[in-house]
C-alpha cells in the first residue's frame, strides 16, 4: 500500500486496531474505510475522541486532531488487510490456508475439508458461512468471509491451537472490499459462477473480474483447482502464477469423475478411476466432492485415504438435508438462493421423482438484495415442480407480497393460477407438508442452516429443519446432519 503523507507525531504507542469507531480506545488506531452504506472518514473524530492515537485514511481531515499521527494511502482496507497481517504476527505464513471461491459449493467444499483433513491427523481450522471453527472451539459466523481484524485474530487462533491448515470460503464481496488481501494462500478452489451479487457488482463482467481477482493474488508456489465443468474455469487460470490443476464430470480434467448410481441418502462415485459410496445426495455434490478430493491430493494426502475419509463424510447441515417422514414422503432443506443452485436442487430432486409421485417446492426470495433474480428463480422453481409455493426468505426491509409479486412475473401465465403464495414462511412450510402424499417430495430452498428470519429489519428466531421436523413428527435425533 502506498503512503501517500502522513502528519503529526512518529511512531505512536499502538494497543490494537479499528476500523469502527465504537470499539476505538485508548491506543487504537482507526482505518477510515469507505463503505456502501457508509464511509469510515466521517467516524474519524468519534475515534479520535475514544483514543486513536493514529488514523490510517485515503484523505487526511482539513482539521486533524493535535497529538494524533496520520496516515494517507491510496487504499485504506488493504491497508487495514496487511496491517491486520502484521500485528497477529502473519499467521497464514505459518499455517496451510485454503481459499473456496465461487457461486455455489463453498460452504460444502470448505466445510466437508476441514473434517476431512481433522479425519486424516491434521488439526485444522475453519471459515465459513455456517460457523468459524478453531479445531474444536467454534465461534459464530456473521459473514461468509470476516473482516480482516477477525480474519487474522482466528488465524492467529488456529496456529496456537496446534492447526496446520485452514479452510475458508472467500465471498466475491470479500475479495472486492480487500478482506483477504493480506492473506498468504496455499492454495485457491473454484466451484463455479453463476448470476449472483448483481445489486452489488453491476454485472456479470465484474462479478467474474472480482472472483478472478482472487486467482491473479496466489502466489507462485500454491496451487489453483479449478471446475473444468464451468465455462468461466479457463478465465480464472489466465494470468494466475499459482500451479493450475482442474477437476470435472464431463470432460478431460486432471481429477475426473463419474457418477455410478444417485440415490437420496448417498451416490457412489467413479473418481480417478475408484469406485466410492458417498453419503452426499445430488448430482451438484459430485462436483463439491471432486473438488475436495483433488484439494487433497493436491496438499500431499494419499489418495487412497482421502477417498476413504471422503466415504465417510456426512452432509452439511442445510445443504440437500434430507428428512423422511411417517407418511412416506420425504422433506429436503437447501440453501439454495440463486437461480443455478435452485436448478441444480431441483434437478436433483426431481431425478428421485417416480411415478406419479409430486416435487412440491417451497421458495422465496431475499429481500434489499439483487431484484434481478427474483422472476428467474420463479421460473425455474415453476419448470420442475409439481406444486409451487412462494413465500418469504428473508424480506429485510421490504414487503414481502412485492417480492412474491416479482417471483410470479417469471411464471408462465398458464401456470401462475396453480402456484400458492403464502407470505408465512411457517404457514407455507405446514401447506407443503399437508398437500403430500406417499412418494412426494418437498423441498424447502432459500434459507438452509439459517437460524433465523429477517422481517422488518430485525432477526426473529426461524429454523426450516426443525419447522419441518415438528410437521413431519421426526425428532433431531440426525445429529450427523449438523457438521
Amino acid at each position: 500500500v502506498k503512503v501517500l503523507r502522513c502528519a503529526g507525531p512518529e511512531n505512536p504507542a499502538v494497543t490494537s486496531l479499528c476500523f469502527d469507531s465504537r470499539s476505538a480506545g485508548r491506543g487504537s488506531v482507526f482505518f477510515a474505510v469507505p463503505g456502501t452504506r457508509a464511509d469510515g472518514h466521517e467516524f474519524i473524530g468519534p475515534a479520535t475522541e475514544a483514543g486513536s492515537v493514529a488514523v490510517v485514511c485515503e484523505k487526511i481531515p482539513e482539521n486533524p486532531r493535535p497529538g494524533v499521527s496520520y496516515v494517507q494511502v491510496g487504499d485504506s482496507a488493504l491497508a487495514l488487510s496487511l496491517a491486520s497481517e502484521a500485528f497477529f504476527g502473519n499467521p497464514s505464513r505459518r499455517l496451510k490456508v485454503i481459499g473456496v471461491t465461487g457461486t455455489n459449493g463453498k460452504t460444502t467444499v470448505a466445510t466437508l475439508l476441514y473434517h476431512l483433513f481433522r479425519d486424516a491427523g491434521y488439526p485444522s481450522g475453519l471459515l465459513s458461512t455456517v460457523r468459524n471453527l478453531v479445531g474444536n472451539r467454534e465461534y459464530p459466523a456473521t459473514h461468509t468471509t470476516p473482516d480482516p481484524l477477525r480474519i487474522h485474530g482466528l488465524l492467529a487462533e488456529m496456529l496456537e491451537a496446534g492447526c496446520r491448515y485452514c479452510f475458508m470460503e472467500v465471498s466475491s464481496h470479500a475479495i472486492h472490499q480487500k478482506r483477504v488481501g493480506g492473506i498468504l494462500f496455499a492454495g485457491g478452489i473454484f466451484t463455479n459462477i453463476t448470476h449472483e451479487h448483481l445489486d452489488y457488482h453491476g454485472s456479470f463482467k465484474s462479478y467474474i473480474s472480482v472472483k478472478k481477482a482472487f486467482f491473479d493474488s496466489l502466489p507462485a508456489g500454491s496451487f489453483a483447482l479449478v471446475n473444468r465443468d464451468d465455462r468461466n474455469a479457463g478465465v480464472m487460470l489466465q494470468n494466475c502464477r499459482a500451479r493450475p490443476s482442474t477437476y470435472g464430470l464431463q470432460g478431460p480434467a486432471d481429477f475426473k469423475g463419474r457418477i455410478l448410481e444417485s440415490h437420496l441418502d448417498g451416490m457412489k462415485l467413479l473418481l480417478d478411476g475408484r469406485e466410492v459410496w458417498t453419503r452426499l445426495a445430488g448430482d451438484f455434490n459430485a462436483g463439491n466432492l471432486l473438488a475436495i478430493y483433488g484439494c487433497a491430493v493436491l496438499c500431499g494426502l494419499n489418495p487412497e485415504q482421502a477417498l476413504t475419509i471422503l466415504s465417510r463424510l456426512a452432509p452439511v447441515r442445510g445443504r440437500f438435508e434430507a428428512l423422511p417422514s411417517e407418511k412416506g414422503f420425504t422433506a429436503i432443506v437447501d440453501y439454495a438462493h440463486t437461480p443455478d443452485a435452485l436448478r441444480n436442487v431441483l434437478g436433483a430432486a426431481a431425478r428421485f421423482r417416480t411415478g406419479n409421485a409430486q416435487l412440491i417446492t417451497v421458495v422465496g426470495a431475499g429481500g434489499n438484495r439483487d431484484k434481478t433474480k427474483r422472476p428467474i428463480m420463479g421460473q425455474v422453481a415453476a419448470e420442475f415442480s409439481q406444486k409451487l409455493i412462494l413465500t418469504s426468505d428473508n424480506p429485510r426491509d421490504e414487503d414481502p407480497g412485492e417480492i412474491i409479486r416479482q417471483m410470479l412475473e417469471g411464471i408462465p401465465a398458464e401456470r401462475k393460477q396453480e402456484v400458492l403464495s403464502i407470505p408465512d414462511r411457517e404457514e407455507a412450510i405446514k401447506t407443503a407438508v399437508m398437500l403430500a402424499r406417499k412418494g412426494d417430495i418437498i423441498l424447502v430452498a432459500g434459507k438452509g442452516h439459517e437460524t433465523y428470519q429477517e422481517i422488518g429489519g430485525k432477526r426473529f428466531p426461524f429454523d426450516d429443519t426443525e419447522v419441518l421436523r415438528e410437521y413431519l413428527n421426526v425428532k433431531g435425533e440426525n445429529a450427523d446432519l449438523s457438521v
